[in-house]
């Protein structure tokens, strides 16, 4: 069984895309995320905890509570995907990638070719750059049984 953290973009399903190619693969493997409601990961702090005037306090409300969530993720996992897409910069993709390089985990990066300069450090910590999700279903499957 391998453990997979799927950090990065939320505004595509590239998730859904690894999760079903893996499965056709029969890849014995458990996944895990972020919260990808982009709502839902925006309030969560002010429909829990309750409003605040400044936007200021309201991200950070959220992004404290949703931080329990990835720290946790990311420190059951044996491996974290990080994705980051075209359309938003994913600040949160990088730190994520950041901290699970602290811990020591293997990294996947997926980006295009375009983004490789401003992604140089992060590529840099990861044990392998993909260009797609094909890439790192055949990683995956290259981990966990040998093959190609």
């Amino acid at each position: 069984m391998l453990n997979v953290y799927l950090s990065g973009e939320i505004h595509t399903n590239w998730r859904e895309e690894i999760i079903d190619l893996c499965n056709k693969e029969k890849l014995n493997i458990e996944f895990s995320s972020p919260a990808t409601d982009h709502d839902n990961s925006d309030n969560c702090g002010v429909e829990i905890l309750g409003d605040e005037e400044k936007n200021f306090w309201k991200d950070n409300k959220g992004a404290k509570i949703n931080s329990i969530r990835t720290k946790k993720s990311i420190k059951d996992s044996d491996v974290v995907i990080v994705k980051f897409g075209e359309k938003y910069k994913q600040w949160n993709a990088a730190f994520d990638a950041g901290y699970a390089s602290a811990l020591n985990k293997s990294i996947i990066v997926i980006h295009n070719d375009q983004d490789q300069h401003a992604l140089k450090e992060v590529d840099a910590s990861a044990s392998a750059v993909a260009n797609d999700q094909n890439q790192v279903v055949r990683i995956l499957k290259y981990i966990l049984n040998g093959s190609l």
